[in-house]
């Protein structure tokens, strides 16, 4: 009996030891593997660096170009969107994921929750809309 129990206890000893070999390995493999991912971004971040560096340099000669030539353009701003319109975007988005989740049928309460969330939203925009014209 005492043999048994002795050569339990060694094996599981053995066990052991080997199992925090292992561990210790398998660490020193995840911090190497977050160490080079590290690597990677720093390396990509500095590509994108090195190309915002250039497209800058890109631009300054052309507005030199631009500037040193004889004829003039002039640009046009854009106007942005009217809050009537951003009103109806938002709504409309609000609306269809509101009625597919509150919904029994997904996409037809999708659709609904989507032309009313439009039209609530329009016609929240034209109302800020009206008061910044004032």
């Amino acid at each position: 009996m005492k043999k048994t129990a002795l050569f339990i206890s060694v094996a599981i000893l053995a066990l052991s030891c080997k199992d925090v070999a292992a561990e210790k390995a398998a660490e020193e493999k995840a911090k190497q593997a977050t160490v080079d991912s590290m690597k990677m971004v720093m390396e990509k971040q500095k590509a994108i660096d090195s190309m915002k560096t250039v497209m800058a340099q890109q631009e300054a000669q052309q507005q030199q170009v631009s500037s040193s030539s004889s004829t003039t353009t002039t640009t046009t701003q854009k106007k942005g969107m009217s809050n009537t319109a951003k009103g109806a975007l938002i709504g409309a988005g609000v609306g269809a994921v509101t009625g597919a989740v509150v919904s029994k049928k997904k996409g037809e309460g999708a659709i609904i929750g989507g032309l009313a969330g439009a039209a609530v939203g329009a016609g929240t925009g034209a109302v800020i809309d009206s008061k910044k014209k004032k």
